[in-house]
């Protein structure tokens, strides 16, 4: 039903041209752009934009701004949905420290860089998935946008089977396994497979958190025995064929049990390069790069500074020159599907935690500011992508793959009123010294940027604009996003017509009591019931 939506927009936005007018006046809570050039996943076009209490109303070639509206004069700038950020760690606690950054910081840092969604994992409290949720609602009383939750899987009984269906029901369609932090929150391999059996029940999306979490306890051990203590040890220990091993691994496990699979935080060609051999074979395999995989590289682990090089550790690493590449052109072409940024922050006093020992230093780097940035940099400055494939890694796809597309991705009559405004002409500098968070390093620090989010609306309020941000704590709202999204349309077919007995009539029964056709028989009873 959403899809056929959706393609209804898109016949209708096709139809629409152009115009363009200047200047400011500000208003009640009816927001009219002008002039803009509104580009969508799928077409870019010149065209005004009205929107009144929260929703997307008109879009057409030329509108009459009503009375009393805020109009925003978007001349030479693009009109785009705002970014959903699939991939956030706000207020968590992990190795032993609570991340700065908390629900309203976090937000406000996502809004001044023009995301206007973001989905958080939440963890369970001594691996209760309903404490945990309860927990997240609560940190995430102070919020001031959209959010959404992911729910991670610990351990496997029947409390959590059915905890997991409590959650489908509260608007949580997607569940984190992790295959790596050995003795602390990785799954074993029996327990992955009955989490994917129930998210294929369930009409949730499994993810996978894919390095394999015992070699790399192996090889921190062996590192540490050399005398590795510093941060360039979070590399050595996290090879990429580590990375690729768990995704080959999470890939065919998923397709066994026949159940589409999100791996985050893609960081090597070696996983990259298994989720496109699973995509050319027709399995549904969703691969999310994070922004600092695509624009940042390796060298500072090493760096003599160990606060500058702590800033760097995260989980899997950020890898060489090379990665960042591939990663870039596999996103380009489609291969990934969408940028996240892995946003968990832990300041240069927590990360010290680790200085005689990397394995204690918190994992985690910064971006839900600078995720759309680093993006429109990397891939569109660079000639590697388009606006609209930009629309698409940043908000679209996320919109779509988790089930609140075109409510979200997408700016469209009857969208909710998630906006911005992006100058390609304005050239800026990452960096402590204008970010939002409450970090006191930043890993993009210098880094150049040409193009700006000078707007950003959420839910019809003009939240960011001329530098400024006007939000307030406890202004948030919780999206619920259903199960069984575009991803599991026609899978129980393709799956059926794979054919789970591949070697003719099972079971196979044997002796003399075996009457003709009854193996055969009992083989379609057998296929019936799974």
């Amino acid at each position: 039903m959403a899809n056929a939506l959706g393609n209804k927009v898109a016949s209708l936005i096709a139809l629409l041209a152009i115009t363009k007018l200047p200047t400011f006046i500000y208003g009640s809570g009816t927001i009219l752009i002008k002039g803009g050039t509104v580009a969508n996943h799928d077409l870019a076009f010149p065209s005004d934009v009205l929107i009144r209490d929260g929703i997307i109303t008109e879009v057409a070639p030329t509108i009459e701004a009503p009375p009393g509206a805020t109009v925003l004069d978007a001349g030479g700038m693009y009109v785009m949905p705002g970014g959903i950020d699939p991939h956030t760690h706000l207020d968590m606690p992990f190795m032993g420290s609570v991340a700065v950054d908390d629900f309203f910081s976090g937000q406000v840092a996502a809004l001044a860089g023009g995301t206007t969604m973001h989905i958080d994992f939440a963890l369970p409290v001594n691996h209760d998935l309903m404490a945990g949720y309860k927990l997240w609602k609560e940190k995430a009383s102070r919020s001031c946008m959209d959010y959404g939750f992911h729910m991670a899987i610990t351990r496997w009984d029947e409390q959590v089977s059915k905890d997991m269906a409590e959650l489908v029901l509260e608007g949580i369609n997607s569940f984190k396994f992790f295959m790596a932090y050995k003795n602390v929150l990785q799954v074993t391999d029996s327990e992955l497979v009955e989490g994917l059996q129930r998210c294929k029940d369930l009409g949730a999306l499994p993810m996978v958190h894919a390095e394999n979490g015992d070699a790399i306890a192996w090889l921190q051990s062996r590192l540490l025995s050399a005398g590795i203590r510093g941060p360039e040890g979070q590399a050595l220990s996290r090879p990429p064929a580590l990375e690729g091993e768990a995704t080959s691994r999470a890939i065919r496990l998923a397709g066994v049990v026949g159940v589409p699979l999100y791996v985050v935080h893609v960081m090597s060609i070696d996983a990259m390069e298994e989720i496109a051999r699973a995509r050319r074979s027709g399995q549904r395999v969703v691969g999310e790069p994070v922004a600092s995989g695509l624009a940042l590289e390796e060298n500072p682990l090493w760096d003599s500074n160990f606060t500058r090089a702590a800033a760097f550790v995260m989980s899997p690493p950020i890898r060489s020159a090379e990665h960042g590449q591939a990663l870039k052109k596999a996103l380009a072409s489609g291969v990934l599907q969408l940028v996240a940024t892995d946003h968990a922050v832990f300041n240069s006093t927590q990360k010290a935690a680790g200085r005689n020992d990397f394995t204690r230093i918190p994992n985690g780097v910064n971006g839900i500011e600078e995720r759309l940035h680093v993006t429109w940099q990397e891939m569109v400055v660079t000639g590697l992508s388009t606006p609209s494939d930009f629309v698409r890694m940043t908000s679209t796809a996320a919109a779509q793959i988790f089930n609140i597309y075109p409510r979200k991705g997408r700016v469209a009559a009857g969208s909710d009123a998630d906006v911005i405004v992006l100058d390609p002409r304005v050239t800026h500098t990452l960096g402590v010294g204008s970010h939002h968070s409450r970090m006191d390093t930043n890993v993009y620090e210098g880094k150049q940027i040409q193009g700006k989010v000078v707007a950003t609306i959420s839910r019809g309020r003009l939240v960011w604009h001329q530098g400024k941000l006007n939000v307030e704590p406890n202004s948030g709202r919780f999206v619920p996003m259903p199960a069984f999204g575009p991803l599991f349309e026609g899978l129980d077919e393709q799956y059926r017509r794979r054919g789970i007995f591949p070697y003719g009539p099972t079971p196979v029964l044997r002796g003399p009591e075996a009457a003709a056709g009854t193996a055969a028989t009992t083989s379609q009873s057998c296929r019936s019931e799974l």
